[in-house]
């Protein structure tokens, strides 16, 4: 068992969407707050800003104008979803850096495992385009970094946020040496993701029927998703984590909780145990119901450090 280091920085809740806006302030708070009410001993750290050179890995010079750049005094849509406040840029550069500083820190061998406790989210950002809520692509910025700093040769991204990561996988979908694995709500938000989507062969998405349960979820990644994982043998795993899987979230309609999420993370743990050192960084994605959110989260942040699954976690419905 691992102290758990979290990076996390007060312009990731001044980041404003707007009033009724699903992807609110709130969300990390509540996340903070689960994190500091329910596990024993947290490092904490202050997310770094992304230098624009560890953007540029990933994304195109007129998004960094865009979302760095823009005369920004007062809300700012850059799509139907996705809006900009003044506290944007500052938000956006430490999500990115969260990443970028945790990759750092498990690459040293200073902790085995991090978790950015940040916003926005980051999976649906392409290279050249915000979408989705999400303005810069936090986990491609952090697998970017650890192959080009790191000289790593297989990083996998895992996926279990309900909605495909677009981003993400459009990002990699050349790129050999990133594996990308995603489990998501067919036909939901963006639409990308079926099964024909491969890549370079380093692709492995498989939708699921909205009601997907604790089975059916279980089932899909111990008999497909964790088998190519552990074939690829990351010698870095990264998880876009979001838990709008989870059976109270309003945006979706996945019938998970918090066990499910505990259990996930606990068999990736292993993966990472046999093939990368135990090296993991997680970043916070999706999850629109606070007590979902704080439940979902928590039960991710205690497996991540080997801590036993709560009493009774997932049982309140």
């Amino acid at each position: 068992m691992s102290r758990l280091r979290v990076y996390t920085h007060p312009a990731c809740i001044a980041h404003d969407p707007g009033e009724g806006h699903p992807e609110r302030p709130e969300r990390l708070g509540a996340v903070i707050q689960a994190l500091r009410d329910g596990m024993p001993d947290v490092d904490w750290h202050e997310a770094p800003a992304a230098g624009r050179g560890e953007l540029l890995r990933v994304h195109s010079e007129a998004l960094l104008r865009t979302v760095l750049d823009s005369k920004i005094t007062g809300p700012m849509r850059l799509d139907p979803d996705t809006l900009l406040s003044p506290q944007s840029p500052e938000a956006a550069l430490r999500a990115a850096g969260s990443g970028v500083a945790a990759v750092d820190a498990v690459m040293s061998g200073d902790v085995p495992v991090a978790f950015c406790a940040v916003r926005p989210p980051g999976h649906h950002a392409t290279g050249g385009e915000a979408m989705g809520f999400c303005l810069f692509n936090n986990v491609s910025v952090a697998a970017a970094h650890a192959l080009d700093r790191y000289g790593l040769t297989r990083v996998a991204v895992v996926d279990f946020d309900v909605h495909h990561g677009n981003g993400t996988q459009a990002i990699f979908a050349d790129e050999p040496r990133v594996m990308y694995l995603s489990t998501h709500q067919d036909a939901l938000f963006p639409g990308t993701g079926t099964r024909a989507e491969r890549g370079v062969g380093n692709l492995v998405n498989v939708p699921l029927p909205a009601g997907t349960g604790s089975a059916g979820f279980r089932d899909t990644w111990e008999t497909r998703l964790l088998p190519e994982l552990d074939g690829f043998a990351p010698q870095l795993l990264l998880i876009s984590a979001g838990f709008d899987a989870h059976w109270r979230d309003p945006l979706a309609q996945f019938q998970l909780d918090g066990a499910d999420f505990g259990w996930l993370t606990r068999e990736l743990r292993a993966i990472a145990g046999r093939h990368a050192s135990g090296r993991i960084v997680s970043t916070l994605e999706g999850g629109y119901d606070l007590r979902a959110l704080q439940e979902g989260c928590l039960a991710h942040a205690r497996a991540l450090v080997g801590l036993p699954e709560e009493a009774g976690a997932g049982a309140d419905r």
